[in-house]
């Protein structure tokens, strides 16, 4: 069993990459875990050439270590093809005809975060005529495929897990999430499907992220157990049991200084912008162990030195409240 780093390769890490593959590392180190490093190139239009590469350096750099080979998900497809013929098959899924926009028109955001839960169009279809479903496919009209999650307020669709920094966490997977698409209809697999099944097929117990991903844990833990009813996971699906699903953390997220979530298209604090005006690694990694809880003052320190002031109950003490980065970082990080 092990923690993970999860990069996606579509530009330099940045300091808020950092300060969660820090979390990452710290977590899986405590309970004496090692670190799996898979990057998560699945989605090809995203990816930047040469991404793959710095994000190894700048984990070496910043003393980041990982264990075994590197997973890559492009190399997966044949995995990913073989599962996702258990969920057709198991009737888990279904095709989906609308577009973007057809989507958009007959939804409502939810929670005031964007997040659009699909209104069921094509499930209905499917539920009432399958034929018809069938032929469109089969005739080549452009499709995606979607999970049938339970319709909202289920039983069997509440799911509920205790996150290490948030708390008790409850969603209605029909009403807060929907069905969502796995497969897309350029035919690419979708971040919840081929997670979710890595995740498992890794033997991935501790995972650590920002907080916008509390809603896609609940999904992910129902998909899990789906995957292993059907047999996904080998000898893991015979003895599993509800309580056998990976520890989740959820980070605040870093901003920037107006308050939005840092990205990789803020290049004046990706690690090699930093490291090229001469920021250290050790002042790197002090800063994210102070926005993590951990340290009352950014400093300069190791991982090692990290590792022995960790403590999850320092980081739940930042709950709700995400960290602003100043406009002048830079100048804080070189002079530490």
């Amino acid at each position: 069993m092990s923690g993970r780093f999860a990069p996606t390769p579509s530009g330099r890490m940045h300091l808020g990459n950092a300060y969660a593959m820090l979390a990452a590392w710290l977590s899986a180190h405590q309970r004496g875990e090692d670190v799996r490093l898979r990057i998560e190139d699945i989605d090809v239009p995203r990816i930047m050439r040469g991404a793959d590469a710095w994000i190894r350096e700048d984990l070496a750099w910043l003393g980041l270590s990982w264990s075994g080979d590197v997973v890559r998900q492009s190399q997966r497809t044949t995995v990913y093809d073989d599962v996702f013929a258990v969920l057709r098959d198991a009737g888990l899924v279904y095709p989906c005809f609308c577009s973007r926009a057809e989507i958009r028109a007959a939804s409502a955001p939810q929670e005031g975060d964007r997040f659009i839960v699909y209104p069921g169009t094509c499930r209905r279809l499917h539920d009432d005529d399958p034929e018809e479903a069938a032929a469109r496919v089969r005739a080549g009209e452009r499709h995606s495929w979607r999970l049938a999650v339970p319709a909202a307020h289920a039983r069997d669709g509440i799911v509920l897990f205790d996150d290490r920094v948030y708390g008790a966490q409850r969603y209605d997977l029909g009403g807060d999430i929907g069905d969502i698409v796995i497969r897309r209809s350029d035919g690419l697999y979708a971040y919840q499907f081929v997670v979710t099944l890595d995740d498992l097929l890794m033997d991935i117990d501790d995972i650590v992220r920002g907080r916008d991903l509390l809603r896609s844990t609940a999904l992910q833990i129902w998909l899990r157990g789906r995957l292993l009813a059907h047999g996904v996971g080998g000898a893991r699906a015979v003895r599993w049991a509800p309580a056998d699903t990976p520890d989740y953390a959820h980070l605040p997220l870093l901003d920037n200084a107006t308050g939005v979530r840092l990205a990789k298209r803020e290049r004046s604090l990706d690690l090699g912008a930093l490291r090229a005006q001469g920021v250290r690694a050790d002042a790197v990694i002090g800063y994210c162990a102070w926005a993590l809880g951990l340290i009352d003052t950014p400093e300069p320190m190791g991982v090692r030195d990290a590792l022995a002031v960790f403590d999850w109950r320092r980081v739940r003490a930042r709950r709700g409240r995400d960290v602003r980065v100043p406009d002048d970082v830079v100048r804080e990080l070189l002079a530490m």
